[in-house]
C-alpha cells in the first residue's frame, strides 16, 4: 500500500506521527540511495533483505527492524528469493531523538531484533490499520488515538532494548511516565478505570501526574481517557451485531445513557445517529 500522510504540527509536539504504512516487496525491490527529513523505522514481518548506511551493511530478516536517521543517506533492498514484507511509520517531534536513544537506536546503532513478549509488530501495524481506516477523514480525535499508538510502539521499543541488549541509559522520568499511562488506557479503557487508578499504577499522587501528563501531551489526561473511549466506541458502533448498551460496556460505561450523553457531547450526535450516518454512507 502507498504511504498515508498527516498534516500534522510535527515539529511542535514531543512526538508526532508524520506517514505509515504497508507493502510486501517484489524480488529486489529497493529504495534509495536517499535522504529523508524525519525518522522513519521499518520492521520486517516477513523474509528479509538489507539495509546499508554509512558505508554499513546490515542484512536483515522478519523480526528485525532499522532506523533511517534525518539526514542520512540510506539504501534498502528486498531479497531476491525471499523479499521482505514489512512496515513501517515516519515520525517527528521535539522529544524523538531522545525517545530513541532511549530505546538503544541513533545512527551508529540503528537495527534491532524485537524479543519474545514485546509488542512492537502490533502497536505498528495497528498505526497502520487505524490510519487506512480513517485517512479520508482524519478528525483530532484520531490524530490523537494514533498519536497513543506511537508512544506505545516506542514504549515497546525501549522495553525491548533492555531485554536485547541489558540497555538502561539515564533517562526522563517523566516521559517514562506518560509512555507507560498511555499503555494503561490502550489495556483497561474498557474497565472502570479513572485518573487515580492511572495515577497509581504509576506510583504517583494524582494531582502531579494530572499536572505532568497536561506539560507532556497538551491535553488533560480526563480528556485523552475521554477522547480514547470514544473513538474505540466509534468503531465498535459500525457493527451491527452490538447494541448500544454493548458499545457502553465494551469502552467502560455500565450506563447506556451516561455514555450517550458522553458520545454527543463529544461528537455531537447520539450513538444511535452515528451508527445510522456510517450505514446509509456505505450502502
Amino acid at each position: 500500500m502507498k504511504d498515508i500522510y498527516f498534516s500534522n504540527e510535527m515539529y511542535t509536539m514531543d512526538l508526532n506521527v508524520y506517514h505509515c504504512g504497508i507493502e510486501a516487496c517484489h524480488p529486489g525491490h529497493s529504495f534509495g540511495p536517499a535522504v529523508r527529513d524525519h525518522y522513519l523505522i521499518h520492521y520486517i514481518l516477513d523474509g528479509k533483505g538489507f539495509f546499508q548506511v554509512n558505508k554499513q551493511r546490515f542484512f536483515l530478516q522478519k523480526g528485525q527492524g532499522f532506523l533511517i536517521y534525518p539526514e542520512i543517506v540510506t539504501y534498502y533492498e528486498a531479497d531476491c528469493d525471499e523479499p521482505w514484507h514489512y512496515a513501517w511509520v515516519g515520525f517527528n517531534g521535539l522529544k524523538a531523538e531522545n525517545y530513541l536513544k532511549v530505546a538503544g537506536l541513533s545512527q551508529e546503532e540503528p537495527i534491532f531484533t524485537n524479543q519474545s513478549g514485546n509488542r512492537i509488530e502490533e502497536y505498528l501495524v495497528a498505526m497502520v490499520k487505524t490510519a487506512k481506516e480513517h485517512n479520508k477523514e482524519l478528525h483530532y480525535e484520531k490524530t490523537l488515538y494514533l498519536q497513543g499508538l506511537l508512544y506505545m510502539f516506542v514504549s515497546e521499543l525501549i522495553k525491548n532494548a533492555v531485554s536485547e541488549r541489558g540497555y538502561s541509559p539515564n533517562i526522563d522520568l517523566q516521559d517514562v511516565y506518560i509512555l507507560q499511562a498511555l499503555d494503561f488506557i490502550k489495556m483497561n479503557y474498557s474497565r472502570k478505570i479513572n485518573i487515580t487508578m492511572i495515577a497509581q499504577s504509576l506510583g504517583l499522587n494524582r494531582s502531579y501526574f494530572s499536572v505532568l501528563f497536561k506539560k507532556k501531551l497538551k491535553i488533560s489526561p480526563q480528556d485523552y481517557l475521554l477522547c480514547f473511549r470514544v473513538e474505540r466506541a466509534c468503531e465498535l458502533l459500525k457493527n451491527p451485531i452490538l447494541s448500544i448498551g454493548d458499545v457502553a460496556r465494551s469502552v467502560g460505561y455500565d450506563d447506556p445513557l451516561a455514555f450517550s450523553k458522553m458520545f454527543k457531547k463529544t461528537k455531537g450526535l447520539s450513538p444511535s445517529e452515528y451508527r445510522k450516518n456510517y450505514i446509509e454512507s456505505h450502502l
